[in-house]
């Protein structure tokens, strides 16, 4: 898929997104790797004449393709086996869905499906070996005026709806004055944002102890990902592991004004940086995220070939408004991105609830196939 600078014009042309958005999903006729819980979310967001189709093998998803004259799309950690190979030699078009930036009121890892997602032709936005849609886009694309404006609406509005990506809420922090406050958020360690992404720092005590060495007189906070605070992920970082190099670990904490109380984010690929980067917060970046390599970060391994700088409002343009596709998380119906902000606002008295016993076990069992998927990647 090749952006066209025409495609991403005005907010008074906001036409011209969704035509954009409806020939990405209309081409696609086939969805693999899809996990049962999410196929009646994506169902919606990918609708056309064909359904769309959900297959799991390689060979049947590809045949699936060229029965119906259109493209797969697959989850990019969950790629049935030869499914790129097979795809290629039957001239059969790719994409590659993740979440998106703006998800949901709960944990993917607690089967809550996603209200956004990505969908990229050339390879998953958190992959640096080759650039992604979205890297081809910020390195090329000029954004419209009123594109920039519309971002700088939504960037006012994040800031103060405090959405982020889960929306989880959490317990206000108290921190000193008169110190500089570093956050360094945890990550899942079997990710394949980090396995792919992390530039050769393999586990959150090593992030730490580098935050600590450039930070020696900073109150250093850590904040373990919340699928394994929730205990659906893995986490090899105990508590007194982090402590060696972190002041507090704050596991509780409401994310969105934590990061209106920091001076500054040490991550490495974690998507609070960017979230930081809404909010006004210097971002320290050790490993290699889409949000990198932009002249809004500091960078520690800089990819070369990101060569643009880009303000706050072009970046947030193209990851929020022109990337991803939307869903209102209620209907399942095509939306904007300013409208599941105020859905998710509202969503926000449900948000703590405990999960069923049922849901709860397979959501367990989902993340440790995950994790076996994983590590058998590596």
């Amino acid at each position: 898929m090749h952006h066209e600078a025409a495609s991403f014009d005005t907010v008074e042309n906001d036409a011209a997104l969704w035509h954009e958005r409806l020939e990405r999903t209309g081409d696609i006729v086939c969805l693999a790797g899809i996990a049962p819980w999410k196929r009646a979310r994506l169902r919606k967001m990918f609708r056309n004449n064909h359904g769309p189709l959900f297959r799991n093998g390689a060979r049947t998803a590809v045949s699936v393709a060229k029965r119906h004259g259109g493209g797969i799309a697959c989850w990019a950690s969950r790629v049935p086996d030869g499914l790129v190979a097979v795809a290629e030699g039957s001239g059969v078009p790719l994409w590659w869905i993740e979440d998106g930036f703006i998800r949901s009121a709960g944990l993917g890892a607690a089967l809550v499906p996603p209200a956004s997602l990505t969908l990229d032709r050339r390879c998953p936005h958190y992959d640096p070996a080759q650039p992604s849609d979205l890297e081809h886009m910020l390195q090329t694309i000029d954004f419209a005026p009123g594109m920039l404006a519309r971002a700088d609406r939504l960037i006012a509005l994040l800031r103060q709806s405090s959405v982020t990506k889960y929306n989880l809420g959490g317990v206000p922090v108290s921190l000193p004055e008169n110190r500089r406050i570093v956050l360094v958020p945890g990550q899942v360690e079997d990710d394949r944002s980090v396995l792919l992404g992390g530039a050769g720092i393999a586990d959150m005590a090593a992030l730490l102890a580098r935050v600590r060495a450039a930070e020696p007189d900073a109150v250093i906070l850590y904040k373990p990902h919340p699928d394994v605070v929730s205990g659906l992920r893995g986490g090899s970082l105990s508590d007194a592991e982090a402590l060696r190099f972190a002041d507090r670990i704050v596991a509780d904490a409401d994310l969105a004004p934590l990061l209106d109380r920091v001076d500054a984010v040490h991550t490495l690929t974690s998507l609070t940086g960017f979230e930081a980067l809404i909010r006004g917060r210097a971002v320290v970046v050790h490993g290699q995220p889409f949000y990198a390599g932009w002249g809004l970060t500091r960078d520690l391994a800089p990819l070369e070939r990101r060569s643009r700088p880009r303000s706050l409002a072009e970046l947030v343009a193209a990851a929020l408004i022109v990337y991803p596709l939307y869903a209102d998380p209620e209907t399942g119906l095509p939306c904007t991105p300013e409208h599941l902000v105020a859905r998710l606002v509202d969503m926000r008295g449900d948000r703590a609830r405990e999960l069923p016993p049922l849901q709860a076990f397979a959501a367990r069992f989902a993340a440790w196939h995950a994790a076996r998927r994983n590590r058998q990647a590596r």
